[in-house]
């Protein structure tokens, strides 16, 4: 069993966000009196929480991949984050492609790199 210090330390994080993912649900570490202590399952599970986090997903999700017992449950989740991620991955080509084009005109509307992208969303409009 480790302190919430202890834990902390080890991810590198501070023990007020293990304590605020206590209070949003997220873990449920064991008590000895007025102190946590954290399991080997409780460590597992702030790893997750961690892998979820660098991926992106927002709390509510995380807790839903943690908590939801049905694979119904956790598949419906999943497509969420899907279909967020596929948002978040056509913003960044779309900006991607915007600086692809290292204009070195003056006037960036007399780029035609610009001119291209400008072309492509009248043409979608």
């Amino acid at each position: 069993m480790k302190s919430i210090g202890e834990v902390a330390a080890r991810f590198g994080l501070p023990a007020h966000v293990l304590r605020y993912w206590e209070a949003e649900g997220l873990l449920a570490p064991a008590r000895a009196g007025a102190r946590r202590r954290y399991t080997e399952a409780d460590l597992r599970r702030v790893a997750a929480i961690l892998v979820a986090k660098e991926a992106g997903w927002e709390l509510a999700d995380i807790r839903s991949m943690l908590t939801d017992r049905s694979a119904a449950g956790r598949a419906a989740m999943a497509a969420r984050q899907r279909e967020r991620l596929r948002t978040q991955i056509a913003r960044a080509q779309a900006a991607l492609e915007l600086l692809e084009g290292d204009c070195t005109h003056d006037d960036l509307m007399a780029c035609p790199h610009f001119q291209g992208l400008l072309r492509r969303q009248l043409e979608r409009s």
